[in-house]
């Protein structure tokens, strides 16, 4: 049966199976946990005395920011919904923009707080949301309170990506795709769902077999993506055992 190679902390991996669990019409398939990125928390915390608005851009943020000593509690904002969950889970109210950057800072700009903003993040950010809601007039700062330090897949993971069996990959960022090809190459056909063109593209280098790319940067999107995958993935390896 294919393999569906999960590549997101182990946390983020099991509510993504779960969630992918139901749909309907999937057909058998082999889950394989590999983190490519582990998270540390580095801190420091920064100043909060003119109490800022938090925003996250990543449920790791949240986790750092309590693991840190931050106080949840009140309004915050989150890039999509997962990190809203995240948020929600340790407290905050959260105000999910329901996609990417972008989105974010559109629903910020929409709203114009009145209190400062503060973006935490890791070391590794694409784009710059403080500098765009400051450029646009609203107080806003960043701080790096976490490391996403890069993994070689697991020894299961590898053994699936050096095998005969198709193996599909939702992939949610561009620093965890870039990972994956950075173990290439790769014996086994390999099928890729993108969360966004970024991924797409930072993935290319290990030459998968197929990439499809989500048109919105959902949670729901990419799942229908990899059910859509994972039947492709039946069908090829049903016909190679015919042959």
């Amino acid at each position: 049966m294919p393999v569906l190679l999960l590549t997101r902390p182990e946390e983020a991996s099991l509510r993504f199976l779960a969630e992918l669990s139901d749909l309907a019409g999937l057909p058998a398939f082999r889950p394989v946990l590999s983190p490519l990125l582990e998270i540390a928390v580095t801190g420091p915390l920064p100043d909060m005395s003119d109490a800022p608005l938090p925003v996250f851009t990543s449920a790791q943020g949240v986790s750092a920011f309590t693991a840190l000593g931050g106080r949840a509690g009140g309004p915050c904002y989150a890039v999509g919904d997962a990190t809203a969950r995240a948020a929600g889970n340790a407290g905050f109210a959260p105000r999910s923009a329901g996609g990417d950057a972008a989105a974010l800072v559109a629903r910020i700009l929409a709203d114009r707080p009145d209190r400062p903003l503060l973006h935490l993040h890791g070391t590794h950010v694409r784009g710059d949301v403080a500098g765009a809601l400051s450029a646009a007039g609203l107080p806003a700062r960043a701080a790096a309170i976490y490391d996403q330090r890069e993994r070689a897949p697991a020894a299961e993971a590898r053994a699936a990506l050096d095998g005969s069996v198709p193996v599909v990959a939702p992939l949610f960022s561009p620093r965890t795709a870039a990972a994956l090809a950075r173990a290439a190459p790769f014996r086994a056909p390999v099928l890729v769902a993108a969360m966004s063109p970024a991924v797409a593209e930072a993935v290319r280098p290990a030459q998968p077999d197929a990439v499809t790319i989500c048109k919105e940067p959902t949670g729901p999107c990419l799942r229908a993506k990899v059910h859509d995958l994972l039947l492709r993935a039946a069908a090829l390896e049903g016909g190679r055992g015919a042959q």
